[in-house]
Parts: structure tokens; sequence; C-alpha cells
């Protein structure tokens, strides 16, 4: 544990392995992603101090919420956006008053005019990331937006899966968790005739099979490789993103979009960004009632998957990702 505060502070062999990195390498940019924890920020102080341009992608709240999620007991919340104590004072880090401390400390330690002084762009996914961002003070000239893309292995998959032949089914794809909004979309599926398909595993993934095991239109299918889910929503009418925290520009939907497969999308976080009414239906997230009129909608449109596929695919392809990052990196200036 105190190794590990230690590398939250930027303390330890930190410093010494990545002198002998940019020694050798010389970057004209570093790009950070999910620093915290193994390596901290002190990498983009060290960048910073050579006159390095240091572009931060921001996969998640950490910035913001020392416990990373902006949830509070299942809900979404947004008080440590001021005030950090709150970690400590809602024991958020795992319910542990120690590792919550560790938390704060790496905060304060770790202070918003600190980062913005060694950052010289954060790259939040999505608008929706932005906006928190300044909410919690940051400045908006160092924000800028750009959305993830499609892996290109997945993208080959998805490209050789024939998806011209739709199934009558929807689907599921992602962690079987409280936060994704799960039990919401089964509390749904049991009165929607049409059959769901779950893939994926975590911690309901057993609880959630033996009580909806009476239902024979809701079936399990555990963990599919890439392949798997290739198919599984090549075939879908629709797939489901029924989150219930702040999503922030979900890999599940660009992956569906990019299958061809319209996408029912809780109104949360980065997710109704990536949907309009050619490619899916928003519904209040956490509404079951909401949520099962939503795909009854979606399973009775008649959806040009071809387009969806199309667009979707230049829209989040890497080349088009790599030509804005590109960008990004050659304006970022101290």
């Amino acid at each position: 544990k105190l190794n590990g505060l230690k590398r939250t502070l930027g303390l330890g062999d930190i410093r010494v392995s990545f002198e002998r990195i940019l020694d050798d390498f010389q970057p004209d940019v570093v790009h950070l992603h999910n620093i915290h924890s193994y390596l901290s920020p002190i990498v983009a102080q060290m960048a910073h101090e050579r006159g390095i341009r240091v572009v931060w992608t921001l996969h998640d709240y950490k910035l913001l919420c020392p416990a990373y999620t902006c949830t509070r007991e299942g809900h979404p919340c947004e008080l440590c956006y001021t005030d950090k104590s709150n970690v400590l004072k809602h024991r958020c880090m795992k319910g542990s008053l120690a590792a919550s401390a560790i938390a704060w400390l790496e905060a304060k330690w770790w202070s918003l005019k600190r980062l913005e002084a060694i950052t010289d762009t954060f790259i939040c996914p999505s608008e929706f990331m932005a906006s928190k961002m300044q909410l919690g003070g940051f400045g908006k000239q160092k924000l800028k937006v750009l959305c993830n893309f499609i892996d290109p292995q997945k993208l080959a998959l998805l490209q050789r899966t024939d998806g011209s032949e739709r199934s009558h089914y929807y689907c599921y794809v992602g962690r079987l968790s409280e936060e994704k909004g799960v039990r919401t979309l089964l509390e749904a599926a049991k009165g929607i005739h049409h059959e769901l398909r779950i893939a994926g595993g975590g911690p309901l993934a057993d609880e959630l099979k033996e009580k909806y095991a009476a239902f024979p239109h809701i079936k399990f299918l555990g963990h599919l490789d890439a392949k798997g889910i290739a198919s599984l929503l090549s075939k879908a009418k629709c797939s489901v993103i029924p989150s219930e925290w702040y999503e922030n520009n979900p890999l599940s939907v660009i992956e569906s979009l990019c299958a061809g497969t319209p996408v029912v999308g809780a109104e949360i976080g980065g997710i109704p960004e990536l949907i309009d009414e050619s490619t899916g239906i928003t519904f209040e997230s956490g509404n079951a009632e909401a949520l099962a009129a939503a795909i009854g909608k979606a399973m009775d449109k008649q959806w040009s998957h071809q387009a969806i596929k199309d667009c979707s695919i230049s829209r989040f392809s890497p080349e088009g990702h790599l030509r804005d990052l590109t960008n990004i990196y050659n304006t970022s200036k101290h």
C-alpha cells in the first residue's frame, strides 16, 4: 500500500525510468492514456519541463472524481467536482476509509491548477465529457473533443460478416454490472415477446441467470470472442445500451453501428451524441417502461442497416481519428 501511495504521488523509480525513455526517444509529443495508479501525472510534468507538448486523453472521470466513476450508491454524483473531500466523507473508494484517503490525497496533490499547467491539451472523447470538465473548473481552451474509433481488427471482422439478413432478436453486449443498467433491461425484457440475447459476464451474471431462468425468450450467451460478437451484432435487429452512469464515448455503441445495427441507448453521458433518428432511439435512463417502448419501436421499424454500417465505418474510422489526432498534436502549444 505504501508503494501504491508513492506511485500515485509520482515518487519512487518512475522518474528514473521515464527520464531514460525521454532521453532515448526525445519525443515531440507525449500522449497520455490511463496513467493513474501505476505511472501518475509525474510523467506529464517531466515532459512539460523539457518543453515537450503533452496531450492527455480522458478515458474516465478521474480528474473530476477521485473514485473515477462519478457515481455514489448507484446514482450519478458530482459532489467532488468542486470539493474533493467528498470522496473521503462518503468512502467512495471500495467503501474503504484508507483507500478513499489515498484518493483524496492524490487529488489534492495533483490539483486542477497543477494539471492544467503541465498539460497542453485534454482530449475528451465526447462533448458530454468536455462539458463536465468545464463544470469541474477546467478551461475550455485546453479541451478538444475527439470521438473514439473502432478497433481495426474488429472492423475487419464486421466488414467480413454479412449483415443483410437480420434475425428477430435484440441484444446486449457488455459487462453485467449495476452501472450498466442490465437490471432495468431485464425488467423491460420480461414483458417483450421478442428474444433478447445477452453476451458478457460480470458480478451480476449468476444472480441474473437464476432470476430470469423462467423466461425462455431471455438468453444468456456468456463471454463471446470478437468473431462471436461480430456475428451477434450483425444479425440483430438492434442492440441496447441501457447504462445508468456517465458513459463517456462507449465503444459498444460504435461497434454496433459499424455492424449496421441501430442502438436503443439511454439518455445519459455521451450516448445520445452517437445516435440520431436514422441510427437508433434514445430513452430515459433507468426507466424500464420507457426502455420497453423504445425496444418495441426499434424492433418494428424498418432500418437501413447497410446505410448505418457504411456511414458509421466512415465516421469512426481509424484513419479519420489519426488525421484529427495529428492535427491536435500540431496545434497543441504551451
